[in-house]
Protein backbone atom coordinates (compact mmCIF):
# COMPACT_ATOMS: atom_id res chain seq x y z
CA UNK A 1 0.00 0.00 0.00
CA UNK A 2 1.31 3.40 -0.92
CA UNK A 3 1.41 6.06 1.77
CA UNK A 4 0.87 9.74 1.21
CA UNK A 5 3.41 12.49 0.69
CA UNK A 6 3.79 15.32 3.16
CA UNK A 7 2.25 17.68 0.62
CA UNK A 8 -0.76 15.41 0.10
CA UNK A 9 -1.28 15.16 3.84
CA UNK A 10 -1.11 18.92 4.34
CA UNK A 11 -3.70 19.43 1.58
CA UNK A 12 -6.30 17.23 3.27
CA UNK A 13 -9.57 18.93 4.24
CA UNK A 14 -10.44 19.45 7.92
CA UNK A 15 -12.24 16.09 7.97
CA UNK A 16 -11.35 13.16 5.75
CA UNK A 17 -12.69 9.67 5.12
CA UNK A 18 -11.47 6.58 6.95
CA UNK A 19 -9.80 5.05 3.90
CA UNK A 20 -7.70 8.18 3.30
CA UNK A 21 -6.75 8.39 6.98
CA UNK A 22 -5.77 4.75 6.90
CA UNK A 23 -3.68 5.31 3.79
CA UNK A 24 -1.88 8.18 5.55
CA UNK A 25 -1.03 5.79 8.38
CA UNK A 26 -0.11 2.86 6.17
CA UNK A 27 -3.24 0.93 7.19
CA UNK A 28 -5.23 -0.93 4.56
CA UNK A 29 -8.95 -0.38 3.99
CA UNK A 30 -10.18 -3.57 5.66
CA UNK A 31 -7.96 -3.10 8.71
CA UNK A 32 -8.95 0.58 9.03
CA UNK A 33 -12.65 -0.32 9.19
CA UNK A 34 -11.92 -3.15 11.61
CA UNK A 35 -10.01 -0.80 13.93
CA UNK A 36 -12.72 1.87 13.71
CA UNK A 37 -15.45 -0.64 14.59
CA UNK A 38 -13.42 -1.73 17.63
CA UNK A 39 -12.69 1.89 18.65
CA UNK A 40 -8.99 1.12 18.16
CA UNK A 41 -8.15 3.41 15.24
CA UNK A 42 -5.02 5.41 16.21
CA UNK A 43 -6.84 8.78 16.02
CA UNK A 44 -10.44 9.77 16.83
CA UNK A 45 -13.07 8.72 14.31
CA UNK A 46 -16.63 9.94 13.92
CA UNK A 47 -19.53 7.80 12.75
CA UNK A 48 -21.77 9.95 10.54
CA UNK A 49 -24.73 7.92 9.34
CA UNK A 50 -23.25 4.97 7.47
CA UNK A 51 -19.82 6.55 6.99
CA UNK A 52 -16.73 7.09 9.11
CA UNK A 53 -15.00 10.47 9.20
CA UNK A 54 -11.62 11.36 10.66
CA UNK A 55 -10.66 14.87 11.81
CA UNK A 56 -7.43 15.73 10.03
CA UNK A 57 -5.74 17.70 12.86
CA UNK A 58 -5.20 14.67 15.15
CA UNK A 59 -4.01 12.65 12.14
CA UNK A 60 -1.42 15.28 11.23
CA UNK A 61 -0.38 15.58 14.88
CA UNK A 62 0.17 11.82 15.14
CA UNK A 63 2.33 11.98 12.03
CA UNK A 64 4.34 14.86 13.53
CA UNK A 65 3.28 17.38 10.90
CA UNK A 66 1.64 19.87 13.29
CA UNK A 67 1.89 20.74 16.98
Amino acid sequence: MDGMTREELLRLPAITDLVTAGKALGIGRTRAFELARRSEFPVPVLRVGMTWRVPTAPLLALLGLVD
